[in-house]
């Protein structure tokens, strides 16, 4: 089976913290990033432009062994990519997490393990494609 379009690269990383206000102080008022989207209260997603960086609360008996990295993010151009990769990545024997759904805030992706278990998420995230 022949590799769908290339990614535009692994442009977001998901976060799981502690203290939601202190991480988006530093991301956003020592960093330079702007805030997003802030779906809820218990998680904010920012960027610098051409990026995605989702900060997510863990707190109480939750944050105990939560691991700090949530997931990493290879980005794409279409919805269609991400039907394709998921094809793809299974015909491969990637171990799925989920299939291709919509969000909230319109971006369409999937989850898969890598081999040492890292959590990807294959994304096509519209206010970005492009950039």
């Amino acid at each position: 089976m022949k590799r769908p379009n290339p990614t535009t690269g692994m442009r977001h990383v998901a976060l799981n913290v502690r203290d939601l206000p202190a991480s988006e102080h530093f991301y956003v008022d020592l960093m330079g990033m702007t805030v997003e989207w802030r779906p809820d209260e218990s998680s904010v997603y920012l960027t610098s432009g051409n990026d995605n960086l989702a900060l997510h609360s863990a707190t109480g008996e939750a944050s105990t062994g939560v691991p700090v990295l949530g997931h990493i993010g290879f980005f794409l151009d279409s919805e269609e990519d991400v039907d394709q990769w998921y094809s793809f990545l299974k015909h491969h024997d990637v171990t799925m997490k989920t299939a291709p759904r919509k969000h909230r805030d319109g971006a369409k992706s999937f989850y898969c393990l890598d081999p040492e278990g890292v959590m990807v998420q294959i994304i096509c995230h519209p206010p970005l494609i492009g950039r």
